[in-house]
């Protein structure tokens, strides 16, 4: 999830990766061209009949050689496609492409093809978790687990039928960074059980919410999403938008450049030779508005001295500055070691040899704030790494405004639009045999929870009549545990969004991994994808290769009986029984007001008994119901945690 922003390298994307017509295939005379999906390094889908496609001239005979096996076809309409019989798992293949030009693809194996979607959690590649996980990247060999990752593309016109850019790549150290961190694990833990290829298609955008992702047919039944879509079909009204866009954009930050006394000062306040006397003191981390700060938009500095050893300043250092609110410029002794254009990524600078140096060091931040709620976000690591060691950066540092501007304008951010995504990243995927899909998304419709259930539904089936290969495996993370915790029950829309993903398993053939154990309070993208992946891989091991004695998913609750003042709640999925970790549970009961307070939970066989004195005549419950529960402590025997939930005694 992140805003338009100059410095953002997504912000050119958002300007210039633009599907049109352009983007579709625009084939050379009499050369056979083939959908990138279809290239050197595939993975196919096994126990499927083998469909080979592509475009020709019209009337053009293209003859295919796979397996000591031939098929011909003739071009119709431009487009080509022959069959072959379904291949077991394993490789490599050759396929021969002949008409006329020919064409030979290399290196095709035959295994389980994924589609990776949603958002930012989904899309966060491996090399944003290196440190959470040193050793994947650098000791990771596995060319049989492969990724074809597609960029960020939207459209509202024709479907696209394939994509502009993307290749397959292998899981080694060269390639992984890149990776999809969720994928990655996901995948590697389904290879390594059925020892099977397994090939990861990553079409994730950050961001997006479940609309973007939806045909036009299915938002029939939401007509503001339709008019939507519509409205940038006319080109007029895209180009203008985006020209619009851009130029508020641009003057924003040529304001900010041209007014900031900081740039403008001779020194640059970056240096280190700047006269302090009229600059104040904050403390970081923590957000300004929380220190009384007057400053909300535009430019402010930021300085910090630390004292270096000779041997200090020679040996190899890494600057870390958590999490900043929003984009940042940072200088030591005067030099840029890094800079970043939106809040999410972790700051973690290199900082370059001859940099640094015995005595006082000068670290120099100028921060550029559009959000309105600039700081340094707590709880995270805020040092200069020398060597073995870690200089505590905390406490205070100086500061000055260089400049303070008005509101970051408003922009439409097009991949966010519903159905751009659909025909874009979705549409080229259509002919292509697939095992199933994961997912991770949500965050993005949170304040409009309460129609996720019925849009994610109808998203699912949407996907499935266009794909046309039946009632295929859908898998999809629920949201983490997220924002600051509370010490009552409250409501929550994170919580109810968690709810529609929960009962969005009526659905046949889904399956949800719980992560509400593995997010961060201060960080909507937490470190722990690795988890997920293998909580999703657990899901499919069941509903898409049929391992019944797999137990799949923590406790989920079945019924809800009243008993005294005590509601009896059921669970299936309890493995050899429930489990508690902690002292109490994030649990709170309420009558038919549905005030709910907190409650006391005893396990009873495969059952919690749940009571409160204040609740005589108990009807609803509820279970790690908000933002971010802390207790969200119940856990069945396999070590899986229960979903939230909400539910009322049964009638």
């Amino acid at each position: 999830m992140h805003l338009l922003h100059k410095k953002n390298p997504s912000f050119l994307k958002f300007l210039t990766c633009i599907l049109t017509l352009a983007f579709m295939h625009q084939y050379a005379a009499a050369d056979v061209t083939l959908p990138r999906l279809v290239s050197d390094g595939a993975i196919l889908q096994r126990d499927q009949p083998v469909t080979l496609w592509g475009w020709a001239d019209e009337g053009e005979k293209v003859t295919v050689t796979f397996a000591q096996k031939e098929r011909t076809a003739t071009t119709k309409d431009g487009r080509w496609s022959v069959e072959f019989p379904a291949q077991k798992a394993g490789g490599p293949h050759q396929i021969k492409i002949v008409g006329n030009n020919s064409l030979e693809l290399k290196d095709i194996w035959f295994g389980d093809v994924w589609i990776a979607s949603g958002q930012s959690n989904m899309e966060l590649p491996l090399r944003r978790v290196k440190y959470e996980y040193p050793d994947v990247i650098p000791q990771t060999n596995l060319p049989q687990i492969r990724e074809f990752g597609v960029p960020t593309i939207y459209t509202f016109k024709q479907a696209a039928d394939d994509f502009p850019q993307g290749e397959w790549k292998t899981a080694t150290p060269e390639n992984l960074g890149e990776f999809s961190a969720v994928g990655f694990f996901f995948a590697r833990n389904l290879h390594e059980k059925y020892k099977i290829p397994v090939g990861i298609v990553r079409i994730a955008v950050g961001g997006s919410p479940v609309e973007a992702w939806m045909s036009e047919q299915a938002l029939a039944d939401y007509p503001d999403y339709l008019k939507a879509a519509n409205q940038f079909k006319d080109d007029a009204v895209l180009e203008k938008t985006l020209a619009d866009d851009k130029a508020k954009v641009d003057a924003w930050y040529a304001k900010a450049n041209r007014e900031d006394k900081g740039k403008t000062a001779k020194p640059e306040w970056s240096a280190e030779k700047v006269s302090t006397n009229e600059w104040k003191t904050l403390s970081v981390p923590g957000l300004f508005r929380e220190q009384k700060i007057e400053f909300s938009n535009g430019i402010i500095w930021l300085r910090k001295a630390i004292e270096l050893s000779p041997e200090q300043a020679q040996q190899t250092a890494q600057l870390w500055l958590g999490a900043i609110v929003d984009g940042d410029e940072v200088f030591i002794n005067g030099q840029l070691v890094g800079q970043t254009g939106y809040r999410y990524p972790p700051r973690i600078y290199d900082v370059a040899p001859g940099i640094l140096k015995a005595g006082k060091n000068l670290i120099s931040v100028r921060l550029t704030s559009y959000s309105s709620d600039p700081g340094f976000v707590e709880d995270k690591l805020y040092a200069l790494k020398v060597g073995n060691e870690a200089i505590n950066l905390q406490g205070e540092w100086q500061y000055k405004v260089g400049m303070e501007s008005g509101p970051f304008p408003k922009t439409t951010t097009m991949h966010y639009q519903p159905a751009s995504l659909f025909k874009a990243k979705l549409a080229p995927l259509f002919h292509f045999p697939m095992k199933g899909v994961i997912w991770f998304q949500g965050e993005s419709n949170v304040e409009r929870a309460a129609e996720y259930q019925a849009l994610f539904t109808t998203m699912i089936a949407d996907w499935r009549a266009h794909f046309d290969q039946g009632e295929f495996p859908f898998l999809f993370a629920q949201l983490a545990n997220f924002q600051e915790a509370r010490d009552q029950p409250v409501e929550s829309a994170w919580a109810e969004l968690r709810e529609a993903q929960r009962q969005s398993l009526a659905v046949k053939n889904t399956g949800m991994a719980v992560t509400i154990d593995t997010g961060e309070w201060n960080d909507i993208h937490p470190l722990n994808k690795k988890d997920v992946g293998e909580r999703l891989a657990l899901a499919a091991q069941k509903i898409a290769y049929g391992d019944k004695s797999v137990i799949a998913s923590g406790p989920a609750v079945r019924s809800v009986k009243r008993k005294g003042n005590s509601l009896v709640v059921s669970f299936d999925n309890v493995g050899k029984g429930l489990e508690i970790r902690g002292d109490k549970l994030h649990i709170a009961i309420a009558g038919s007001d549905k005030k709910f307070v907190w409650a006391e939970a005893k396990i009873k066989g495969k059952t919690l008994v749940v009571s409160s004195d204040e609740v005589k005549d108990p009807r609803w419950v509820r279970y790690a119901w908000a933002d971010n529960p802390e207790d969200a402590n119940l856990y069945n025997s396999a070590g899986l945690p229960a979903s939230p939930f909400q539910a009322g005694i049964d009638k």
